[in-house]
């Protein structure tokens, strides 16, 4: 028994961990396949491609999807709660990364090929994958869910702003020049302040074109402030450890933490 969890607790100290040669090897090689598995969904929507090399591309799949299975079942195992793993974002990340190519073995009708195109499409999602195998990336999501308040008070003032920016411009201009009711003027100042500039919608009067010039002004001024507040948030983020709770899997632990700052377990439990 002993044995057996050891064993469980090397393979989540390498599955879950980039703190060790094992888990950082384990982490790239897993990175190489998802980037290669992306890249045949990719090649497999190209029509030409798709016919000359239907037979590589079929089992490159498979092999894909097996691997990522085995990879799937080994993460459930070797945590302590896998029901908590599987509710989980990236438990749901792994499951929808093959479970498309299964489903496709339900659908093997002529009339259900775009059902199958549907389901097969859905493998992009294995680029999400590359989130828990980046502790850069964990980094930046933790930063932004620490700046989340000012992001959404943020948004909310652009909110207002451009929903006051289309309501003048809609009395400005007026139907006939296309801003034919508030919620049309408020897509052109979405538009405006984000500096896409469609251009199917302008201001045709004098002080319509001016309204827009400071529109304009406006956008360039506000659009470096959300990088403002999560640069903050980076600078000032603690230094963390890949470490993985063995219980709710969540990371983001202090390196001198003993239990998971999320449910209380212990990070590390001795064997018995």
């Amino acid at each position: 028994m002993a044995d057996f969890k050891k064993i469980r607790f090397q393979l989540h100290e390498i599955i879950f961990e980039a703190d060790t040669p094992a888990g950082k090897a384990f982490d790239l090689a897993l990175i190489l396949v998802i980037l290669a598995s992306v890249v045949a969904v990719m090649l497999d929507s190209m029509k030409d491609f798709r016919a000359a090399h239907e037979d590589l591309l079929f089992y490159l799949e498979w092999s894909f999807t097996i691997l990522f299975t085995i990879e799937y079942l080994l993460r459930l195992w070797v945590v302590n709660k896998p029901g908590k793993y599987a509710t989980s974002f990236f438990g749901m990340v792994d499951l929808l990364s093959i479970l498309p190519t299964y489903l496709s073995l339900l659908f093997p009708g002529g009339q259900y090929l775009m059902v199958i195109r549907a389901l097969r499409m859905l493998r992009i999602w294995r680029i999400l994958k590359l989130g828990q195998h980046v502790a850069e990336l964990n980094q930046l999501m933790q930063a932004l869910r620490a700046s989340m308040r000012k992001l959404v008070v943020f948004l909310l003032a652009v909110l207002i702003l451009v929903m006051i920016l289309g309501s003048l411009m809609y009395l400005i201009e007026a139907e006939e020049n296309g801003f034919t009711s508030i919620p049309r003027g408020i897509y052109w100042a979405i538009v405006t302040v984000t500096t896409v500039g469609y251009g199917d919608i302008s201001p045709q009067t004098d002080l319509g074109q001016v309204l827009a010039s400071v529109a304009m002004i406006l956008g360039y001024a506000i659009i470096a402030i959300p990088t403002g507040i999560v640069t903050v948030e980076l600078a000032t983020k603690k230094n963390i450890t890949t470490q993985s709770c063995p219980d709710c899997s969540r990371e983001g632990h202090d390196f001198d933490a003993i239990f998971c700052k999320f449910c209380s377990s212990e990070l590390n439990p001795e064997m018995e």
